[in-house]
């Protein structure tokens, strides 16, 4: 048969793969663009703005350079109005918190305070330290009255949830006081699995801190959020707890916040919890 038969429609060359078993590559059909504009919305550069991203006109230039998404959508034209309720945008691979009524905080829970907004035993609690507040504030996680150091506090109640989940495997870092000295098998074992009455749990980090004579100072990075669980670990590897204090979650530090204080989260922090949550 000559070129430009039925094997080359419109005059091309045949393709010399074909009749030789292997099917012609299926073309996948376009991904269709999301219509992500609400006429009855709020411009996109102004919501931007106003959550901290910079002047208006850097708001703008975000957009049309392509680093704005809208559900998941690229975004770079200027007109683009939104429903900040509704929609969820990112910068940079960034979560924009768009409410402005939402609320992030670092809490340092001093020693002794428990973790409930009141207590009905009358002790101290969270709410003492932040009960004046207008927002109704979950805190993300317990600490034992026993164990002082970082509690987050928002009223973002997705965020707080998925912040807690198991599922998500948020780090959580403590710094403890143990009887010392600390022999050089224990983070090879915490790292491997310890067996506790409700199952066995393993650390993701352990590290000699500090030793002195009769005690030490050790750091555990963990993702489990079991009661006691830092506690209970290091007992049963024979270095029960002295104290004991939390100092990270996921991306946030608790740095030189002193004790009973509260600082609101960066625009990074916030971000940063949100990708560990998948939000």
């Amino acid at each position: 048969m000559p070129r430009g038969g039925k094997g080359a429609p419109g005059g091309g060359k045949a393709n010399p793969q074909r009749g030789r078993g292997r099917p012609p590559a299926r073309q996948q059909p376009p991904v269709p663009d999301v219509d992500v504009h609400d006429p009855d919305g709020v411009r996109l550069q102004k919501l931007l703005a106003s959550a901290g991203w910079g002047s208006r006109r850097t708001c703008e230039r975000l957009i049309t350079e392509g680093r704005v998404e809208v559900d998941g959508q690229i975004v770079t034209e200027l007109g683009v109005r939104i429903d900040p309720g509704h929609q969820v945008v990112h910068v940079d691979g960034t979560r924009v918190v768009l409410e402005a009524d939402k609320i992030y905080l670092a809490f340092n829970k001093p020693l002794g305070v428990v973790s409930t907004m009141s207590d009905d035993r009358g002790r101290p609690s969270i709410g003492d330290y932040v009960g004046n507040r207008s927002e109704r504030l979950f805190h993300v996680g317990r600490l034992d009255a026993e164990t002082e150091g970082l509690l987050l506090l928002t009223n973002d109640g997705e965020l707080a949830h998925r912040l807690q989940h198991p599922s998500y495997g948020v780090p959580k870092t403590y710094i403890a006081k143990v009887p010392g000295p600390v022999a050089r098998d224990v983070g090879k074992r915490l790292r491997a699995g310890v067996e506790l009455e409700d199952g066995p749990v393993t650390v993701d980090s352990f590290k000699l801190v500090d030793s002195q004579p009769g005690k030490a100072i050790v750091e555990l990075i963990l993702h489990e959020g079991r009661k006691h669980v830092v506690r209970r670990l290091l007992a049963e590897v024979g270095h029960p707890v002295l104290a004991l204090a939390r100092v990270q979650v996921g991306p946030v530090r608790l740095a030189e916040l002193r004790p009973g204080k509260t600082r609101a989260l960066s625009r990074e922090e916030v971000g940063a919890l949100y990708r560990a949550a998948g939000l």
